[in-house]
């Protein structure tokens, strides 16, 4: 099988005989529409998604032989197509984007014949289109492939400003220009504010987060036992075990993305092809880049990801998407690090949290070095904690954190804020703990009497934390027995420990930690 890795046109990847999981059934139903947005994570299929739309508009037919689209497209009309491609560009000033606009306008009015040009991009743009549609006869298509990477490329830099400015004015073609308009898609990672971007021309149908359209990128449950059923097999042989084995354990690392209500899972394309290709299980997608937006967001606002994955939210608020430095969450979970994990329909709210095992620990890792100083050897501690787990090692358990506690850098303009509080201790703990993938951790577990700090399960043990700041140990050990933590596991056969820490402000770290069984 010839894996179409790094490369995301349809016509190569029909032409050279590569696997192409077939969309084209729900190509088609989008190509009906008339102006739409899809915000899909980095390298979930978005240019490959252009590109087949472009071929089909360009009326292709040959391409798409045997193909579901195949059986439904009858006329396979040959419309003028603009694409616009703000992938590979960067954008960190505002000239670079007129320039590659300029550039896109400067072909297409060669091509057409336009000497007469206006000065604004967007009213060139919208001559353009009218010129198109009168000498072809038939209305115009326009893809733009992450029309927000110009705006990300420059998030909260003084050029945001005039690079929105910028896309605001060209964007604005397509009310000025709609007459000439036969389909317009823009794709992106996040969807900006109305006011922001989009008030410049009549609002796209955002199609998101609509179930019907939960499969166009990415690949299902279903399509990847029928097109990779023998590469799964034949991965499975390689790694000693069964094919159930596999599918269960690129389930657990690729899977569980959902975009909308209808709970369609989802895996993630990119690393299911390299996992099939190479034969092993890796963390292809985060190990690719992680988007320096999303660090300028987690360093500006210090996101604290415990609080974000606990909690349940109205579905209107992925309604009205918006980057905001103090709230990032929707652009967190737009660029793919939360996905939909639980839909409360009575309430209409949705419930966030990592959606696969390869998302959970490069986010957690990423998180967990921004939070402690950046530090090199998380992923170390991290083992040796797993390892300490497994075997009950809880005196060097003990050691390893308070070791790590010292070594975090002290920082007068945050640390000192963050000592004082009880919170920053459970939320490193947490961190840490989080970026285990052979146990459950639980924190602020609840039950009728009140909430554990943390409880970690393995196969053999149960670990109840429960943290005092300027407190004791023991104080904390009779909490856990006034509260009844461990109630909920009296016929477990796993053996069951209770853990009390606590920590000292002025030491600014563990003093106390004592075990009971």
């Amino acid at each position: 099988m010839k894996y179409p890795i790094g490369t995301q046109t349809f016509s190569t990847i029909i032409e050279e005989g590569m696997v192409y999981v077939d969309k084209t059934d729900l190509v088609y139903d989008l190509a009906q529409k008339h102006v739409c947005f899809l915000c899909r994570p980095r390298r979930f299929g978005k240019s490959l998604l252009i590109s087949t739309l472009e071929s089909y508009f360009k009326g292709k037919k040959e391409l798409f032989k045997g193909l579901e689209i195949d059986e439904l497209e009858k006329d396979w009309t040959q419309y003028p197509v603009f694409r616009i491609d703000f992938a590979q560009g960067g954008f960190e000033d505002t000239e670079g984007l007129k320039e590659t606009i300029s550039s896109y306008l400067n072909s297409w009015e060669e091509l057409y014949g336009i000497e007469n040009r206006y000065e604004k991009p967007g009213l060139r743009f919208a001559k353009i289109l009218g010129e198109a549609h009168r000498q072809t006869g038939h209305k115009c298509v326009v893809l733009i492939d992450e029309y927000d990477k110009p705006l990300l490329d420059v998030l909260m830099e003084p050029m945001e400003a005039e690079n929105r400015a910028v896309l605001k004015e060209f964007y604005g073609t397509f009310k000025v220009a709609d007459e000439h308009l036969r389909f317009v898609l823009l794709t992106g990672v996040t969807k900006f504010s109305q006011v922001s971007v989009f008030s410049g021309f009549n609002q796209p149908e955002d199609i998101s987060m609509k179930s019907e359209f939960d499969a166009l990128c990415g690949i299902t449950k279903d399509e990847l036992v029928s097109y990779f059923d023998g590469e799964i097999a034949a991965m499975a042989e390689k790694k000693n075990c069964s094919k159930e084995e596999m599918y269960i354990r690129l389930k657990k690392q690729y899977d569980g993305y959902h975009f909308s209500e209808g709970m369609t899972d989802i895996f993630n394309p990119f690393s299911v092809l390299n996992a099939l290709n190479d034969k092993k299980l890796d963390e292809y997608w985060f190990a690719t880049a992680t988007p320096t937006y999303l660090v300028r967001l987690i360093d500006r606002g210090k996101t604290n990801i415990k609080e974000i994955v606990s909690r349940q939210y109205d579905k209107s608020y992925f309604m009205d998407y918006k980057a905001d430095t103090e709230d990032p969450l929707a652009m967190i979970y737009q660029s793919g690090y939360l996905t939909i994990k639980g839909y409360d329909e009575t309430r209409d709210q949705y419930k966030l949290d990592f959606p696969n095992n390869e998302v959970r620990k490069g986010f957690v890792a990423l998180l967990a070095n921004d939070y402690c100083g950046r530090r090199s050897d998380t992923k170390n501690l991290v083992l040796d904690i797993n390892d300490m787990l497994r075997q009950c090692r809880l005196d060097d358990m003990r050691d390893a954190l308070t070791g790590f506690f010292a070594s975090i850098p002290y920082d007068a303009n945050y640390q000192e804020r963050v000592w004082s509080y009880e919170s920053h201790y459970h939320y490193t703990f947490y961190l840490i703990f989080r970026l285990l993938s052979c146990y459950t951790t639980f924190t602020e577990k609840e039950n009728s009497r009140g909430r554990a700090d943390m409880i970690v399960e393995t196969t053999d043990y149960v670990y109840i934390f429960e943290f005092k700041l300027d407190g004791t140990a023991e104080e904390a050990l009779k909490q856990i027995e006034d509260k009844g933590y461990a109630e909920p596991y009296a016929v477990d056969k796993r053996k069951l420990f209770r853990i009390g820490v606590a920590f000292s402000s002025e030491k600014k770290n563990i003093v106390e930690w004592e075990v009971v069984l």
